[in-house]
């Protein structure tokens, strides 16, 4: 078989008026090759050696497949099997591969790849917003309720591309109402749509419709509540863009040694330092996302919305309660016990309960004044201060402790059981000088035996 070249070379020489032989002796081919390529026979097809055994099949395996695009290939093989179909299975794949005869299912199709319109975002428009599930946080995160993975919550401004972002330990409703508030603070301001994905949390999955409950908190800040329709990824590629960043450039190099507050620290820092410089051409004009800033004209925001946050927690030994990078102090009985901090949002003050119940409402057994995520401060009442230091100094002695090879004989209470138990056995035990006079019992003991020798 010639190559293409080759072919270029045959078709030339024989128009400059080569003769056959001359070309197959300068090519070094046979006669009968170079008259075919000049008759017809295309360079790089093979002529097939017999006829087409899969022809036959094809219309069927066509309609098969559209008909169901996700036919495994194996069922499709039974199916032309009994039909008359006699070659082996490899070839059968070959031949729906070659041909192209499965068709692209688009609601399967992933959303890489398709055409993709270039959607306008008006300054102050829209904020987009989209969790991010981390895993692997450091093993000392599991006190600050982490178990297993963390969550952050992105928000992003579709016009500029800033984008901030809030650990939590869940995606819970009160979990996303106060990520939803601190990351809108962290932005600037409010525009006048917020848009999801499909979240749980705020619509229905299914229909799309928000929830009765996330309605309240749109109306609570102004905004107007948009939905992604479902597999549109590229509806929101703002924030989609920043979650890939935020996993890959922050969360990746995270060290183990960090609490919670101190990589939210790490990540305000990285947004305001990194993601803000990254440069952007809008509207003709380049400039980095802070420059494009002053365009978003963002509104400003009320008071948080008043969701209750509830958090479980162990007390230490100290009779303390730690949240949020803080430490509360609670009575000295609950030492060791589960605990739940509720925080409503906006408030200043958090109380600890316990899971019993007064009537409806859980037992308030301390409320402490929030102090500053992060501060690393104590915050304790002097009624836990006195009952903690009481319950210690009852608990403390000045016995020494035991040595392992120490001497301690059986001290009085011991020889007074051990005689006790002696007495007894002593009241209970036959006399040995006792004498038989009944000869009933040799007439027992003597009972059946042989005397005969």
């Amino acid at each position: 078989m010639l190559t293409r070249e080759d072919d270029i070379d045959v078709h030339a020489l024989r128009r400059q008026g080569w003769t056959i032989s001359a070309i197959a002796r300068h090519l070094g081919r046979d006669r009968k090759t170079i008259r075919a390529y000049l008759n017809g026979r295309q360079a790089g097809v093979r002529t097939p050696a017999g006829p087409d055994l899969f022809d036959p099949f094809v219309d069927y395996c066509r309609a098969r497949l559209t008909e169901d695009p996700h036919l495994w290939a194996m069922t499709l093989f039974d199916e032309v099997t009994g039909l008359g179909y006699d070659r082996a299975y490899s070839t059968f794949t070959r031949q729906l591969r070659v041909r192209g005869l499965r068709p692209a299912c688009e609601p399967c199709a992933p959303a890489k790849g398709r055409p993709a319109a270039v959607i306008d975002h008006p300054a102050g428009e829209e904020t987009q917003w989209d969790w991010v599930e981390l895993p692997d946080p450091p093993g000392s995160w599991v006190a600050a309720g982490y178990t297993g993975r963390a969550f952050l919550l992105v928000g992003a401004l579709a016009h500029s591309g800033r984008w901030r972002g809030v650990l939590c330990s869940s995606m819970e409703q009160p979990q996303l109402i106060d990520a939803l508030h601190r990351v809108t603070v962290a932005l600037g301001g409010l525009t006048r749509s917020w848009r999801f994905d499909r979240m749980a949390t705020v619509c229905h999955p299914g229909s799309g419709k928000v929830s009765a409950s996330f309605a309240a908190v749109a109306k609570h800040y102004g905004v107007t509540v948009a939905i992604c329709p479902p597999r549109r990824g590229n509806r929101k590629g703002v924030v989609e863009k920043a979650n890939h960043t935020a996993a890959q450039r922050w969360w990746r190099t995270l060290g183990d040694d960090v609490t919670p507050e101190q990589a939210q620290a790490a990540l305000d820092e990285f947004c305001a330092t990194r993601g803000d410089a990254r440069l952007r051409t809008l509207g003709g004009r380049r400039g980095t996302v802070s420059s494009f800033l002053a365009d978003e004209r963002l509104a400003p925001l009320p008071a948080p919305f008043p969701a209750v946050l509830t958090a479980e927690r162990r007390v230490s030994a100290q009779s303390l309660v730690a949240y949020r990078g803080n430490f509360y102090s609670v009575p000295p009985e609950l030492t060791g016990t589960t605990v739940t901090v509720a925080h409503r949002l906006g408030a200043t003050s958090i109380d600890i309960t316990t899971g019993q119940t007064t009537g409806r409402l859980p037992t308030v057994i301390a409320r402490h004044r929030l102090a500053a995520d992060g501060a690393g401060v104590m915050v304790r009442d002097s009624i836990h201060i006195t009952a903690l230091e009481t319950a210690a100094l009852a608990a403390f002695t000045t016995a020494a402790p035991h040595r392992r090879k120490q001497r301690i004989p059986p001290g009085p209470a011991a020889q007074a059981a051990a005689d006790h138990f002696r007495d007894k056995t002593t009241a209970t035990a036959p006399d040995p000088g006792r004498v038989v006079i009944d000869l009933a019992a040799y007439d027992r003991a003597a009972r059946g035996r042989n005397t005969l020798r």
